[in-house]
C-alpha cells in the first residue's frame, strides 16, 4: 500500500467536534486536506493552525457538495492514486479508515463505498424517520437507474480512484451532489463496491437548514437533480 498515495479529505462548517476528528485521521498514512466551508472565524483559525494538514478555505458556506468537488480538484491537480473522503460531524468514525486502506490498491472497482445499512437490523431509534425513509428511496431510484445495488446513497465514508474522478464533471454544490455523482459514474461504467461502516447519529436532532429543513421538498430536490443528470450530456461530452 505504501507504494500509492492517499489523500484523507474532510468538510468541516461548523462542527465543533472537527479538530478532534481531523487529529483521529492525521494516525494514518494518509496526507490530510480540510475543506472549510465557511466557518464561524474561532473554528476557522483553529483548523488553520493544525500541523501538517492541507486547508482549503472557502469564503462563505457554499455547499457541502462544493466541498467534496473541491476535494476531488485537489486529489486530480496534486496526483494522488487515491481519494478518501469522511465526514467531520462525527457520523463517521476515523478508526474505521483501515476498512478502506485494506481494499487498496482497488484492482476491481473504481469506487468503496461505506454503506451504514450494508447490515440487516442496523436501522435503530437514533436514526430520524424521515432521512432513513429518503435515503431509502433516494438509493431504490438510483439502483433502479444502475444497477449498482447500492445500500445506502448518501453515506460521505468513500474511497475513490482518482484516475476516474477526473472523467467526472460536477456542478452541485449542495447536498444533492451525491445524486449528480452517481448517475454520472453510472455512465461512466464505474465500478462499486459497498463495505459496511457503523451507524451513528451524534446528533439526531440536527436539522437541515431553510428550505430543505421540510423532508417533501429535500427529496424533490434529490429527485430533480437526478432527472436533470439523466438527460444532461455525458461528463466525457461536457469536457470536450
Amino acid at each position: 500500500m505504501h507504494d500509492y498515495t492517499i489523500l484523507a479529505a474532510i468538510p468541516v462548517f461548523n462542527e465543533v467536534d472537527a479538530g478532534n476528528i481531523i487529529q483521529r485521521v492525521k494516525k494514518f498514512p494518509l496526507d490530510v486536506l480540510v475543506i472549510d466551508d465557511g466557518s464561524a472565524s474561532n473554528l476557522h483559525e483553529k483548523l488553520m493552525h493544525i500541523p501538517h494538514v492541507h486547508v482549503i478555505t472557502h469564503p462563505g458556506n457554499l455547499g457541502y457538495g462544493k466541498t467534496i468537488i473541491d476535494a476531488f480538484l485537489f486529489s486530480r491537480e496534486y496526483g494522488y492514486d487515491y481519494l478518501l473522503t469522511i465526514d467531520s460531524d462525527g457520523q463517521h468514525e476515523p478508526e474505521e479508515i483501515p476498512l478502506f486502506l485494506k481494499e487498496i490498491p482497488v484492482n476491481d472497482y473504481d469506487i468503496i463505498s461505506g454503506s451504514r445499512y450494508f447490515l440487516t437490523g442496523t436501522v435503530n431509534k437514533t436514526v430520524p424517520h424521515e432521512r432513513y425513509r429518503i435515503n431509502q428511496e433516494i438509493t431504490g431510484i438510483i439502483n433502479r437507474i444502475t444497477g449498482f445495488g447500492l445500500t445506502d446513497s448518501f453515506c460521505g465514508f468513500k474511497t475513490y480512484k482518482v484516475e476516474k474522478l477526473k472523467l467526472m464533471h460536477l456542478t452541485e454544490y449542495g447536498y444533492g451532489m451525491p445524486m449528480q455523482f452517481w448517475i454520472q459514474a453510472w455512465k461512466l461504467g464505474l465500478r462499486v463496491k459497498e463495505i459496511p461502516v457503523k451507524l451513528l447519529y451524534k446528533n439526531p436532532a440536527k436539522q437541515f437548514q431553510g428550505v430543505l429543513k421540510d423532508p417533501d421538498v429535500r427529496l424533490n430536490y434529490y429527485k430533480d437533480i437526478i432527472e436533470r443528470e439523466l438527460i444532461a450530456p455525458s461528463p466525457l461530452a461536457r469536457m470536450n
